[in-house]
């Protein structure tokens, strides 16, 4: 075994011996010891390594059995892609189809897309016979796939060595506030939730890992909130992982007195852009938000503020696992924990990756992230503006859902927009408009705006499956509208 994979392995070996009647996972229906989960992901492990090679697809609930095979796959030294719930079914057959996968095992409720694709059913597995070459690079653990700005998802591959040296800083970080009581509340195939879960087995946590639909989330941005907050509350939950929407709820749950912070300790977000005015108002009721940084092609987390050394509105100092500087541009690169190479594509073989983030730091070594380099846009008045910054300070003020801000040679900027309530009143988008331009300088405010007739969605093709808006097809599909918007 490689070095941290060997670690990681050792680690549970320990807890089950030292701790091995403590819970380790819980379920829907079923909990496991740190005693019954090493020796059922060593079951698994063995069945796996009797199987003939191949790339591994999985695509279970969340719950102890998706850990158990994800755990086995990575000690069974076998690549493994996480088939992510989000997807369509014509995005899973392009990543089924990509990978080569020889085995697979998922929830019934896929067996037909499985058979569609070549799979035989089996027990435990279904199978199919290995066919062309899918160029997988020598190491590869995990293949992630990323939903990226078209519809055709790309995978990163990526080896043990990376993710758990990445797992290892996690639970570093974390030890100062020690969370001993974990909620899984993102899908398994997300690389942040995947590593997170790493991280707290490293620590010898208890874990609640649920499935989406009992969490209350359905596809790539539905969310009961009732549902949501009150797993959280009755997991007893001292960490998290959330993205920036999901924390909104959170903190404005708790602003209405619906919800108390409990026994959170450490909450990271990340995932994209958090907007200040949420942080300040997370820090306002007490919630220990701590906010990162990172990319699936550097195996996720590349930055992160923790407890003795949090910059609210920064992403944090970079992890000791990589280095992090910046191009003459601002673009932020990274080296270390990179990729091994996408599927398909020649391996990566250069020392620094070039993110497409831009970024500065302080005097004090933090990280301050701008917004994307391909989306970034010029006024007519040669003003450089990251759509995203505006967008963000938009959304998390609690009124709007979705924003999409426009201005490219336009002597002011545009935006679509659509209201968390659909009945809230043009008075109140406006008036958060207003509030949100009171805050940022003159060459980023919103000086038009219009009700989108629709929310954006994956479906329509407006957003990636992961919930990042497309903007070329926004552009294309509101072109109109926002001609319209630019000469009133």
């Amino acid at each position: 075994m490689q070095p941290e994979l060997n670690h990681f392995h050792e680690r549970l070996r320990a807890h089950a011996s030292e701790r091995g009647d403590q819970l380790a996972v819980r379920g829907a229906s079923e909990s496991l010891s740190y005693r019954q989960l090493f020796d059922e992901i060593e079951r698994r492990a063995a069945l796996l390594r009797a199987q003939p090679p191949g790339v591994f697809a999985l695509a279970l609930e969340n719950g102890p059995q998706a850990l158990l095979w994800d755990l086995a796959a990575l000690f069974a030294e076998r690549p493994c892609v996480i088939l992510p719930p989000f997807f369509s079914p014509a995005q899973r057959a392009h990543c089924l189809t990509q990978s080569q996968a020889t085995l697979a095992l998922t929830g019934e409720d896929l067996h037909a897309e499985l058979d569609a694709n070549g799979f035989t059913g089996g027990e435990p597995f279904w199978q199919r016979p290995a066919g062309v070459a899918a160029g997988v690079p020598a190491s590869t653990a995990k293949i992630t796939y990323t939903s990226g700005s078209t519809g055709a998802p790309k995978g990163v591959c990526l080896s043990a060595e990376a993710m758990l040296r990445v797992a290892r800083e996690l639970e570093l970080a974390s030890r100062p506030t020690a969370p001993r009581k974990y909620l899984a509340v993102l899908p398994l195939a997300v690389l942040l939730e995947n590593l997170g879960i790493y991280a707290a087995l490293l620590a010898g946590a208890s874990l609640t890992v649920l499935p989406q639909a009992q969490l209350g989330i359905s596809g790539a941005s539905g969310v009961d909130w009732r549902r949501l907050l009150g797993c959280i509350a009755l997991s007893g939950a001292e960490s998290l992982i959330l993205v920036p929407q999901l924390l909104l709820g959170l903190v404005t749950a708790i602003e209405r007195g619906l919800m108390r912070v409990g026994p959170l300790r450490f909450v990271a977000v990340g995932g994209a852009r958090v907007a200040q005015s949420l942080l300040d108002r997370a820090a306002a009721v007490g919630l220990p938000v701590f906010e990162g940084y990172g990319l699936s092609e550097c195996a996720s987390v590349v930055c992160l503020n923790h407890p003795g050394a949090n910059r609210p509105g920064s992403v944090g100092k970079p992890l000791p696992h990589v280095q992090v500087s910046l191009a003459d541009d601002g673009e932020v690169l990274v080296r270390g924990s990179t990729l091994l190479g996408y599927l398909g594509e020649p391996a990566f073989t250069g020392q620094w990756w070039p993110t497409g983030d831009l970024g500065r730091f302080d005097d004090d070594g933090y990280l301050y992230l701008a917004g994307r380099k391909k989306n970034q846009f010029i006024t007519s008045f040669g003003r450089n503006v990251n759509p995203e910054w505006i967008e963000a300070e938009l959304t998390q003020g609690g009124v709007l859902l979705q924003a999409f801000v426009h201005g490219e040679g336009l002597p002011h900027n545009l935006a679509l927009l659509w209201p968390l309530d659909p009945q809230a009143s043009d008075e109140t988008l406006e008036q958060a408009v207003q509030q949100c331009n009171a805050t940022l300088p003159d060459y980023a405010r919103v000086h038009a705006w219009k009700r989108l007739p629709e929310p954006f969605g994956s479906a329509s093709g407006t957003l990636t499956a992961n919930g990042r808006p497309r903007r070329e097809e926004i552009l294309r599909r509101y072109q109109t509208t926002l001609s319209e918007l630019a000469n009133d």
